[in-house]
């Protein structure tokens, strides 16, 4: 069931209780449990976080910990599985889902005791009637028909004749009364199964745990900046990926401006001037630009290199005129933006905006917030989603998945300026490695068409691509490139599969698909389409990632499974 009043129907329930948090492998949901986390510290309550990369996990944490607590928070997991059927918990365990993917599952959305959703019934999209997909079994009323169908069977005769047709018209009227509910039952079942599969046929995003767990600490009175910039790197997190449409962030702005205004103001009036502060201003869709060189960042960002087709001669020779034109010499240009003419530096966006049109990047300038605190410590929204992304991605054979996930939640502190530093080092060499894998597998035409869709396949493994972000940064930025490079009027209106070996040893590979570059929306298909294409084909894929469009695969199945897709979605 949804619950809408955060402050009475979930944060006071946990007064005097251990509760559970479970959080997700994404960026969002570790915003969205770092504020929690102060909340929770703020009002000395006892919690347990423990992050998890897919279902597997979600069963294990919850296994290990389930003899100890009552309350369990899920942190983008489990709102789209059926929560009580999966864990199949004591009957007095309450799950509280804070979940961004969508469709929600069903059993969730009517539970009415066991599963709490901290969502907004009113934004859910088509959620079906419960009289449409539930319904009391007939099977008692059958077996009772036909109980009773034989035992009139077993009567003897009567001697009259008119009580004999009776009895016999009886029998024939329940036989086919029980026909007709058979009949009507599979008609039923046929309606409920269109109408789940209309349901659930594309996989989403909805609204950004960070920003709904922020409003919580809003209500209870416990807001403050730190917070809500945590809340900020949560929905430009959706927004850098492709979670959300543009138009939702943007309509997400106005609401996130009152409150920095408001907390801008509190401050002011307590003359804290150490305090970190939050601007907003138009900024650039460039990787990273305040601490990288202009050339870099403009040749590794997806969108001005798709536009300006980057890896090929005359791309970087319109490059070049580009920055002649803006009057950026390429000895600046090729210096640390910091580093840069002081001028320079504050005349480049309005340079970059008055030829925006021109060199059609027009969507180069958005919207977006940026922290500032101290005298030289100024990063952007965006900057903390690259940087976490690739501290995210560093797991190495000495570095689990959980190291990295509470580095990344140091990395929001202020105190841990280092690790912030190292993930945008290490995100310049992780966008560098997607930029150069793009360029190779377009000049080597590697990308290739069923009609139906288009496929790329990496035969090696490759660190960068091996985890999920990193393989879908990739996908996005080889999709984009070669619909720029393409001829085919086609190219657009395909979606794009990339595939990735995780482990040699055993033979998997990690594939991916991502919508066509034609659809405005970010909804996703391939979800559903990857399970009824592995039932097809009969290959053993496994679906763990709350990303339904993630799963991994033997290598050896990868052939037949990608035969079947096509047969599917031709």
């Amino acid at each position: 069931m949804f619950i809408q009043d955060l402050r009475q129907d979930f944060y006071n329930r946990l007064i005097d209780k251990r509760v559970l948090i479970i959080v997700n492998y994404d960026i969002d949901a570790i915003c969205a449990s770092k504020i929690l986390q102060a909340l929770l510290k703020y009002d000395h309550k006892v919690y347990t976080v423990v992050p998890i990369m897919g279902l597997a996990g979600l069963k294990r944490a919850y296994r290990e910990h389930q003899d100890d607590v009552k309350f369990v928070l899920l942190l983008n997991c489990g709102g789209c599985v059926d929560i009580v059927e999966l864990l199949q918990p004591d009957e007095d365990v309450i799950f509280f889902i804070c979940d961004a993917h969508r469709p929600l599952d069903v059993c969730n959305i009517y539970s009415d005791r066991q599963v709490c959703l901290l969502a907004d019934p009113s934004a859910e999209e088509n959620i079906p009637a419960f009289e449409s997909i539930f319904c009391e079994s007939d099977d008692d009323e059958d077996d009772n028909d036909t109980t009773e169908e034989e035992d009139n069977a077993e009567e003897p005769a009567d001697s009259e004749h008119g009580a004999q047709t009776s009895k016999k018209l009886s029998r024939m009227e329940k036989y086919e009364h029980r026909i007709l509910k058979q009949r009507e039952r599979r008609v039923w079942e046929n309606e409920r199964d269109r109408i789940m599969f209309e349901y659930t046929q594309f996989s989403y995003y909805g609204r950004s745990s960070a920003l709904t767990i922020f409003e919580l600490a809003w209500k209870l009175s416990k807001d403050e900046m730190d917070l809500l910039w945590w809340a900020i790197v949560g929905i430009t997190e959706q927004l850098i990926l492709g979670k959300i449409e543009s138009s939702v962030y943007t309509l997400e702005i106005d609401n996130i401006q009152s409150h920095v205004n408001r907390l801008t103001n509190k401050i002011n009036d307590q003359s804290n001037m150490s305090a970190s502060k939050i601007g907003f201003e138009n900024d650039l869709h460039l990787v990273l630009y305040r601490h990288w060189s202009v050339l870099e960042s403009m040749r590794y960002t997806r969108y001005c290199a798709c536009k300006l087709k980057l890896w090929t001669l005359r791309g970087e020779k319109k490059l070049h005129e580009l920055l002649v034109e803006m009057g950026l010499p390429l000895v600046h240009a090729r210096q640390t933006f910091s580093s840069m003419d002081l001028v320079l530096r504050q005349e480049f966006f309005s340079m970059i905006a008055k030829l925006a049109e021109k060199y059609a990047i027009p969507d180069i300038i958005y919207g977006s917030f940026t922290l500032h605190y101290g005298y030289r410590n100024r990063y952007s929204a965006a900057d903390f989603v690259y940087a976490l992304l690739a501290v995210l991605e560093s797991v190495k054979k000495d570095k689990t998945p959980e190291v990295c996930f509470l580095e990344a939640l140091d990395s929001l502190s202020r105190n841990h300026k280092d690790i912030l530093i190292a993930g945008i080092e290490g995100s310049k060499l992780l966008h560098q490695a997607i930029f150069k894998q793009v360029q190779s597998s377009l000049e080597s035409h590697q990308i290739f068409s069923t009609g139906s869709f288009l496929y790329f396949i990496l035969n090696q493994e490759n660190t960068y691509f091996s985890y999920p972000y990193g393989l879908l940064l990739l996908a996005k930025f080889m999709l984009n490139g070669h619909v720029a490079m393409s001829r085919s009027r086609t190219a657009p209106e395909l979606p794009l599969i990339v595939s990735c070996p995780i482990d040699a040893e055993r033979g998997l590979c990690l594939l991916a698909g991502i919508p066509p570059v034609q659809e405005d929306s970010p909804k996703n298909f391939f979800g559903k389409a990857f399970e009824q294409a592995a039932q097809k084909c009969n290959a053993a894929i496994l679906q763990d990632f709350f990303e339904t469009s993630l799963i991994q695969i033997r290598q050896s199945d990868l052939t037949r499974f990608l035969d079947a897709l096509t047969v599917l979605l031709t």
